[in-house]
């Protein structure tokens, strides 16, 4: 049988059958990718204006996430006609804010931002608000009130990042000994952690922690690395907990799979084996590491859906073209990748 790329297979699932159709759950309907295609061409054509410039901001192009989530941004939004202009802040916050500034000058329709700093949001929203132009946060979420501050200008798109900690934890719990490979009644592990100013980093740290407490799991934590969602540091970083700890590791916890590639590399060169004597798990899907855990060299991974993600964050961006009312927030769910589904998500 011919096998699908992930994006089609994740867009002939998750694109929505009517395009500008929103949930404020993040639920859609199936559609095949030649249906959603032809929604989103239909949609384009129904805009009041037809046509629209777009200006959107992501962090750090460098992130591999975040380049395939907006690859698929910028297709879904180009498939509504609209004019996409996509810059690199380059993990620098006053490099966005220049960039944010150079948008309203020239007139922009809406804008799209993958903040560098959630702390500078509310700045943000208050450099914007007198042009009155419309926001669309994505994949980092702001506070409530920095969204209630800019009432119907403002919105945003992404997954709810306890969830994905909690399916990590559940990861670990679904294999043979639950986590405590030396039988002693206790999980010991260590955590790589993203940007410690960014939600999702705090979450995926907290929720799979708790899920093993929920559970009735003791655990030990020997020692939470900041990594900064690198996988160079992250290598470095589990070398030397391997070298101090040993075989006391029982499990490694990663904010995302860019940090698991990294620990993976470390973990091998210590002669250690994922599912034997340590388990390790990421966030996001990533090609390779959803290859590794087909190869047994993951325990999983967890779907952050670019796919799912960028469509919302395009029809939430159609929506303010067209003058509609926008809800607040859109979610969209993650999906636990295992053994058993992994090779789909390929």
């Amino acid at each position: 049988m011919k096998m699908i790329s992930r994006r089609d297979f994740m867009k002939a699932s998750a694109v929505v059958g009517a395009a500008g159709v929103l949930t404020a759950c993040g639920g859609s309907s199936s559609s095949t990718a030649a249906s959603s295609t032809a929604a989103s061409s239909a949609a384009a054509s129904e805009a009041a204006t037809g046509s629209a410039n777009v200006g959107v901001c992501i962090y750090q192009f460098a992130d591999n996430f975040m380049t395939l989530y907006r690859t698929d941004l910028e297709e879904y939004l180009k498939d509504k006609g609209y004019a996409v202009t996509i810059v690199d802040g380059k993990n620098d916050q006053n490099t966005q804010t220049e960039q944010i500034n150079t948008f309203l000058q020239q007139g922009v329709d809406v804008l799209i931002i993958n903040p560098v700093q959630t702390t500078s949001a509310q700045t943000i929203v208050d450099t914007i608000k007198p042009s009155e132009t419309p926001i669309v946060f994505i994949n980092r979420e702001p506070e409530k009130a920095v969204l209630d501050s800019y009432a119907g200008k403002c919105c945003y798109v992404g997954a709810d990042a306890r969830q994905s900690g909690t399916y990590q934890g559940e990861l670990i719990l679904e294999t043979e000994n639950q986590g405590d490979i030396n039988g002693d009644g206790k999980i010991t592990y260590i955590m790589c952690k993203g940007d410690p100013e960014n939600i999702d980093a705090q979450y995926r740290t907290e929720y799979s922690i708790k899920a093993l407490t929920d559970a009735g799991k003791e655990v030990e934590c020997l020692y939470e690395y900041l990594d900064n969602w690198d996988q160079t540091t992250a290598q470095q970083d589990v070398a030397n907990a391997l070298a101090q700890y040993g075989e006391k590791i029982e499990v490694v916890f990663c904010n995302n799979d860019a940090m698991a590639l990294g620990a993976l590399q470390s973990i091998e060169q210590a002669g250690r084996t994922v599912g034997k004597d340590i388990y390790l798990v990421g966030v996001d899907a990533l090609k390779e590491a959803v290859q590794n855990v087909v190869d047994g060299k993951m325990t999983g991974t967890v779907l952050n859906d670019d796919v799912g993600q960028a469509t919302k964050a395009a029809e939430a961006t159609q929506l303010f073209v067209e003058g509609k009312d926008v809800e607040e927030y859109y979610w969209v769910d993650y999906v636990k990748v295992t053994t058993e589904n992994a090779a789909q998500y390929l």
